[in-house]
């Protein structure tokens, strides 16, 4: 077995990214304080050809030196908008009849492996501040809630593995 190099792995070229079909999921990030989550969370939304990230309230914007350390370039592909308000972001994207579920733990939230993937329809997911979480009245105006399960000593994961590991399971249930 032998590692592949850079030039063997046929990587879209940026605007190739930029014309390509994209996956029906929108990332809301509210008021994440770690530049380096941000910039992390811009390389997942690449890797899965992510149609949009809205950037919401203290949430910090491209380009940033600390944000392109974990994006390595994923803010010129993916598409990204800032809005102050989180909560017109989710209303306005309601409006265009996307799905709109906060990845939270609350009552009655649905666990990541029982969420059902609707075929031709697009979702948004909004993750929350690090230590305070989504929200509540960005979860008040979600269709729903999402939650990891887990099952260790820890109540919470980082941001940025939040995101991948839910991109990743709604990605193959949307795709496979």
């Amino acid at each position: 077995m032998r590692k592949l190099e850079n030039s063997e792995l046929e990587r879209k070229s940026i605007e190739a990214f930029k014309e390509s079909a994209k996956t029906p999921i929108i990332i809301i990030l509210d008021d994440i304080r770690s530049l380096n989550n941000i910039g992390s969370v811009f390389r997942t939304a690449d890797a899965f050809l992510i149609e949009k990230i809205y950037l919401c309230g203290i949430t910090a914007i491209p380009p940033n030196k600390e944000i392109h350390k974990t994006a390595l370039g994923a803010t010129e592909t993916v598409t990204w908008e800032y809005h102050n308000d989180v909560i017109e972001v989710i209303s306005n994207l309601k409006k265009e009849a996307i799905s709109v579920f906060a990845i939270e733990q609350v009552e009655n939230a649905i666990f990541l492996q029982d969420f059902y993937v609707e075929k031709n329809k697009k979702y948004a997911l909004v993750f929350g501040n690090e230590v305070y979480g989504v929200n509540q009245k960005a979860i008040e105006i979600c269709d729903g809630t999402i939650e990891i399960p887990q099952l260790g000593t820890k109540h919470s994961l980082n941001i940025a593995v939040s995101t991948g590991i839910v991109v990743w399971d709604l990605f193959q249930k949307i795709n496979y």
